[in-house]
């Protein structure tokens, strides 16, 4: 199989948590995609994914999946033995519907957020963001709320559980995770007062899988490039 992504990149890395959980990292050859020269907005990227993001992953008979919760879901069942996106109907919707929810409240405001509201990653790439956006401080502030509002929600959500969605570490704790890093490369940390959200990012971060293969570095080289 390959993976086209690049590495320290939120989705990304939600990927390369579930492959070490599963034991698939040498199954896997990474293909880098220079997302600071917009290479994944290129006619030869789009080829295999025309939604234009990372990550993708190839099949070794040419299947392309698209998608992190699409991908997690084909690498989590390849053995029948799902740990990371349920085992009972209950447990999938309870995933899925948290997953969605990490999506939407944090993720992907963060991402607005850091394209309309910060450097971004470059000209290359700011072409490609809706330029009629380009410097709505308005814009940028509701989703930095948004984003605050989620990491709220989810304080509250662990006051009485240990993980996000059920008993067990899932792709729904990935995500949040994933978001929460992109967050603070974003310049948007988790506030003090949030202790449950802080606890269980602590607890997280020190999980084998997370442990391994993240480095817990999102956009560290390319926030050093880009000024922040």
């Amino acid at each position: 199989m390959k993976m086209y992504d690049r590495s320290g990149f939120p989705n990304p890395a939600r990927i390369r948590i579930v492959l070490s959980g599963k034991g698939l990292d040498n199954d896997v050859e990474f293909v880098p995609v220079d997302l600071i020269a917009a290479e994944h907005k290129q006619q030869a990227f789009l080829d295999k994914n025309p939604s234009g993001v990372v990550p993708v992953l190839e099949l070794d008979d040419g299947t392309l999946i698209s998608e992190a919760t699409a991908i997690t879901e084909y690498l989590d069942n390849l053995d029948g033995d799902p740990i990371f996106t349920g085992r009972t109907p209950l447990e999938k919707g309870l995933i899925h519907m948290m997953q969605r929810r990490a999506e939407a409240m944090v993720n992907d405001p963060v991402g607005i957020y850091f394209h309309h509201g910060t450097p971004g990653l470059g000209a290359a790439l700011q072409a490609y963001k809706s330029p009629e956006w380009q410097g709505r401080s308005d814009w940028a502030e509701r989703n930095r709320q948004a984003v605050e509002a989620g990491m709220r929600y989810f304080d509250h959500v662990l006051e009485n559980r240990e993980f996000v969605a059920v008993d067990y570490f899932s792709m729904a704790d990935i995500t949040v995770f994933a978001g929460l890093a992109f967050a603070e490369a974003a310049g948007l940390s988790v506030g003090e007062e949030l202790k449950n959200l802080r606890a269980w990012r602590a607890r997280v971060a020190e999980l084998p899988s997370v442990k391994n293969r993240t480095g817990q570095q999102f956009l560290a080289e390319d926030a050093r490039r880009l000024g922040f």
